[in-house]
């Protein structure tokens, strides 16, 4: 028997819901390539998606799996796929001919068939390499967001997941105040963190964690290099945590030694611009709302320039290279948020004028009422 993560009854129900999406949208069958979709429709778990590797969903329900020899237990121990090809690494191979093989068995000359192009694994190389072998033997179509749209309304079962990668958070939160000290390397507090984050059960994140001390307080991405956390620093960590990849994230400044004035009004206007945000974070209300409400709050405080053009986006299952998932929110989004949504919302102020960094970042579940913060950030400005 494969090792899942839910009963079978969820994954039924998610197929039907695919299922029901795609006769909806006169498909009779789609390729899927991104692994966060295999996970959700069928449990199969593995980073071998950077290799050439797509799932078949048809019409009727029937699912298969084209992997590589690498994956050819894994598949078969991780999910409910009943068949598993495999491609065999070879100069000159082109799984794409495989692939073609597969979708004839299944009846699937001459008919429409949905492929998700947005995915990591398959690159604009494979892209062409899969439009060329299915030209002429069946239609073609765009049918990245499928599964994407189905998957951004968590059922209970996947929300007691991202709960739990919540509770993680707060832990690393509490052990990254406690490591940051001046004289200490950002690493070392990364690596304390990360052992909260595995021994509490979770899974590593999708995403590096952005971190940095010094000038790097106003950077947004991870990046390398040794740094050694300073007297007066304004330390920003955006880090989160996963179980079974289902992420939670959160955004911060610690301080080391006396906040300056700029950081206490900037911390005031990211509280407000969260609080305005997770208001509004309740259904019926888009995505657009959400930014809106962030940048009425900085224009409040006269930070406008020190603001992004995107504040958040939804999290749940994700597999590197990112922990971002869409839609992001940004100026007049019109996705309509509905109850079991998870958004993270991300307070961000840089100020390269001042040099001063300051950021507020939480997850929240989108439910009937108020929403539901599956982590807690301080709105106080950490001090230590």
């Amino acid at each position: 028997m494969p090792v899942l993560h839910f009963p079978q009854t969820e994954y039924d129900r998610r197929r039907r819901a695919v299922l029901q999406s795609m006769d909806a949208q006169g498909l009779d069958g789609l390729v899927l390539f991104r692994q966060e979709s295999m996970y959700y429709l069928s449990g199969y778990d593995t980073s071998g998606y950077t290799m050439f590797q797509g799932m078949y969903l048809g019409a009727d329900g029937q699912m298969a799996l084209l992997t590589r020899t690498a994956d050819r237990i894994q598949s078969r121990k991780t999910s409910i796929i009943p068949d598993i090809r495999i491609w065999t690494d070879r100069d000159g191979a082109n799984p794409a001919d495989d692939l073609k093989g597969l979708l004839h068995e299944y009846g699937c000359a001459e008919k429409r068939i949905g492929v998700e192009y947005h995915a990591y694994g398959l690159t604009g190389q494979r892209a062409r390499m899969v439009d060329a072998a299915l030209e002429g033997f069946c239609e073609t179509v765009d049918a990245s967001d499928v599964v994407r749209l189905i998957r951004m309304v968590k059922s209970e079962s996947e929300l007691e997941f991202v709960r739990r990668a919540g509770l993680l958070c707060d832990g690393m939160l509490e052990v990254s105040i406690e490591k940051t000290r001046p004289g200490n390397q950002v690493k070392s507090v990364y690596g304390s963190m990360m052992q909260v984050l595995m021994a509490g059960g979770g899974d590593p994140t999708a995403s590096r964690w952005p971190m940095g001390a010094g000038e790097s307080a106003v950077f947004c991405r991870y990046h390398t290099g040794d740094e050694t956390i300073g007297p007066n620093d304004q330390v920003v960590f955006e880090p989160a945590a996963s179980y079974r990849h289902y992420h939670a994230c959160m955004m911060y400044n610690i301080i080391t030694g006396k906040p300056q004035p700029g950081h206490l009004a900037m911390n005031e206007a990211c509280v407000e611009a969260l609080e305005a945000c997770q208001s509004v974070l309740r259904p019926g209300h888009t995505v657009g709302d959400l930014y809106a409400a962030h940048s009425r709050a900085f224009d409040r405080a006269g930070l406008t320039g020190a603001a992004l053009a995107a504040c958040g986006y939804s999290v749940g299952i994700s597999y590197p290279p990112t922990w971002m998932d869409w839609p992001m929110v940004w100026a007049d989004n019109p996705q309509v948020l509905e109850a079991g949504m998870v958004f993270f919302l991300h307070m961000i102020l840089l100020d390269d004028q001042t040099g001063l960094s300051m950021c507020l970042g939480e997850t929240a579940i989108v439910t009937e009422g108020s929403c539901e913060r599956v982590n807690h950030m301080p709105r106080e400005v950490i001090q230590v």
